[in-house]
């Protein structure tokens, strides 16, 4: 399980790794092209269990931090899923992994 850390230390996110892998793809990505967008994610059932949202900007700090030191395999058709999400008004939402 890796972890998604955003903004001064006041926003961490379980997510597993590999699904990380790819968000962290797709969210540069959208940074380095200076598109500021919307993230949401289902929150685990001790925080909530609802949805949690934020809107992701260069200007603020990104920490992604992995269990496993191995990258894993990046499945091309999942991050265009993904991408055609993170373009959307809804925002980048965790889809399905399509097969490749």
């Amino acid at each position: 399980m890796g972890r998604l850390a955003y903004g001064y230390g006041n926003l961490e996110v379980d997510i597993d790794d590999r699904v990380l892998s790819h968000l962290q793809i797709v969210i540069v990505a959208k940074l380095r092209r200076n598109e500021g967008f919307m993230l949401t994610w289902t929150d685990e059932p001790a925080v909530g269990d609802g949805r949690s949202s934020v809107w992701l900007h260069q200007s603020i700090p990104l920490y992604f931090k992995y269990d496993s030191s191995t990258p894993p395999h990046i499945n091309r058709a999942w991050l265009e899923a993904l991408t055609v999400s993170a373009s959307s008004a809804a925002g980048l939402r965790i889809v399905e992994e399509p097969r490749e």
